[in-house]
């Protein structure tokens, strides 16, 4: 025993880095498990009691992982993953208004999203896994990217305030009129299907559709949130590992929120502004500023509170949003 701890103190430096991934795979294939076979092993319409206590379960597990990267990359590393964590979370958010419209526009049953929602975070992981690995390619060899980057940040940011939503059915989509077109699809639910078949014709189902949407749309948000992480830093593992903890999140936090989304009417411009402030940072090199992580922290979360407090304050006698049939 006294040799292998011998061992492993004289090889800690070489042997860090597949400890760390190692650990971080463990955590998060234990957390999918618990969420498959114990906390959701029915399909059943989630309770505000539970889907709090996940919630608060996931963010404090999240917290604690940012201080296993503080004991083994330091303080500076530690704020940066809880900065990337929070504005991944951020932005997450913008998937809980889209969940929301997916579920309500196909009458998905409550009891049944969790089905569509973790197979979602499935495809999610590894769309993240693979979209960081090519950002990392391209960041270098490439540094210069970093300030396409920013401009695309800025840009996207301006773009979410001007912008107007329009709200119309997903039936009404030109990607469902598409599948509908190549596909076999059942107008009406089939329990948790995906798939069904009648003879020898297989349909896809109202719950696939729904899959399939928050899948594109998740590949599409990551389109502005993984510029956005690479500006905070290149750390791969902090990357990583502040996106799959948000995401993992994302269920728990939809379930929770799913019925007061019209309450947070402030949120996007307060994305907006995270948005144009990330990617603003790169260029106060040029007038010898540089930003701390522990700043870019307090500015981020700043931003976030006042976004939800203010918008909180103007709906307080705003309804809530009726929930999905």
């Amino acid at each position: 025993m006294e040799k292998i701890i011998s061992f492993f103190t004289t090889h800690h430096e070489t042997l860090a880095p597949y400890l760390m991934w190692s650990i971080f795979g463990i955590i998060v294939i234990t957390l999918l498990f618990l969420d498959l076979f114990v906390f959701h092993r029915h399909s059943e319409e989630p309770k505000f009691s539970e889907t709090l206590k996940l919630s608060a379960y996931y963010i404090i597990i999240a917290l604690i992982f940012g201080l296993f990267v503080i004991y083994e990359k330091g303080t500076a590393a530690g704020m940066l993953y809880y900065t990337g964590y929070l504005v991944e979370k951020s932005l997450s958010m913008d998937n809980i208004f889209v969940i929301s419209l997916v579920f309500s526009s196909l009458n998905v049953p409550a009891r049944h999203q969790h089905r569509v929602l973790f197979w979602g975070v499935l495809g999610a992981i590894v769309m993240r896994a693979v979209m960081i690995l090519i950002g990392a390619q391209l960041v270098s060899r490439f540094h210069g990217i970093l300030y396409l980057f920013s401009f695309f940040l800025i840009y996207t940011g301006i773009k979410m305030v001007i912008a107007k939503e329009k709200d119309s059915p997903l039936t009404e989509s030109r990607m469902y009129r598409f599948i509908c077109q190549k596909f076999n699809v059942t107008k009406r639910l089939h329990g948790e299907h995906f798939f069904v078949s009648r003879g020898k014709r297989h349909f896809i189902t109202p719950l696939f559709f729904a899959l399939l949407i928050i899948e594109t749309m998740d590949v599409i948000f990551a389109i502005d949130s993984i510029p956005a992480i690479f500006l905070i830093t290149q750390d791969i593992y902090i990357i990583y590992t502040s996106n799959i903890f948000a995401i993992l999140g994302l269920r728990s936090l939809y379930f929770l929120l799913a019925e007061a989304v019209n309450r947070f009417a402030y949120l996007k411009q307060a994305l907006a502004v995270i948005l144009v402030f990330i990617g603003s940072k790169i260029f106060f090199e040029f007038f010898g500023i540089d930003i701390e992580a522990w700043f870019s922290l307090s500015v981020t979360f700043g931003i976030l509170t006042v976004g939800i407090i203010v918008s909180l304050i103007k709906t307080r006698n705003q309804p809530q949003k009726e929930k999905a049939l």
